[in-house]
């Protein structure tokens, strides 16, 4: 027995569709294209470029002014009475002398330069503010010096309130100085560290080492940061 082939019931519609989306000449160009005439042939000289039109030549236009004659003599005898010589040295010796540009050479070649613009001439300090405290300088320190009475102000009222004292400038150093030198100690210990981690040991001791030196860092920048300190009194 012989089967018949399948066919999609959507053959159509698929066809129509294909037809619809399909543009022509996409790819191949147009089906047809148009022959040039036989009579359009190239022609001897139809490419060369072509001159201008003739203008006619016009006698009645300008001329140029005439060559002086042979025979024609410049006005003679114009004279002026001033004295070019006295005048010229009456300039030289009334004028303010000319003081020369000052220059530095650099090299053995002689390649000069000029001072003014090198910064070898010291016209910074001759000013009249030279070394003057800028006025907004001054207003900036007095507004912190203004805020610091405040906040020791505050302070102080706080301090009646709550047991409360300020730690000595003496103590604040020698805290500093105990943990930059607990910090030295951590570091020189963390340099002597082999240098390829092995081991489970090893990375806990690393990772201490780390810790601890982080966490003073921390203090030393908070000490550092604030010059007066204030702490409870647990006295």
């Amino acid at each position: 027995m012989w089967l018949t082939r399948y066919i999609s019931i959507f053959k159509a519609t698929v066809k129509d569709d294909m037809q619809k989306a399909k543009t022509a000449m996409k790819t191949m160009g147009p089906a047809k294209v148009e022959v040039p005439s036989p009579k359009d042939f190239l022609k001897k000289h139809s490419k060369e470029k072509t001159l201008p039109p003739i203008k006619k030549f016009d006698r009645n236009m300008p001329k140029k002014p005439a060559v002086p004659l042979r025979t024609d003599h410049p006005v003679m005898g114009i004279q002026s009475g001033k004295n070019f010589i006295n005048t010229n040295a009456a300039d030289v010796i009334m004028g303010v002398a000319k003081k020369p540009k000052p220059i530095y050479v650099d090299k053995r070649t002689g390649d000069k330069h000029d001072v003014e613009s090198s910064g070898l001439v010291p016209k910074y300090i001759n000013k009249k503010d030279y070394g003057v405290t800028p006025e907004y300088i001054r207003r900036r320190n007095e507004e912190l010096k203004k805020a610091q009475e405040e906040y020791d102000r505050y302070i102080q009222e706080n301090l009646k309130k709550a047991a409360m004292k300020r730690l000595p400038d003496e103590e604040r150093e020698a805290i500093l100085q105990g943990l930059k030198k607990n910090w030295e100690e951590r570091h020189k210990e963390f340099q002597s560290l082999s240098v390829f981690i092995d081991s489970i040991s090893k990375k806990i001791r690393k990772q201490r080492l780390e810790e601890e030196m982080k966490q003073l860092e921390y203090y030393i920048g908070v000490i550092e940061k604030h010059k007066i300190i204030y702490i409870a009194n647990n006295a």
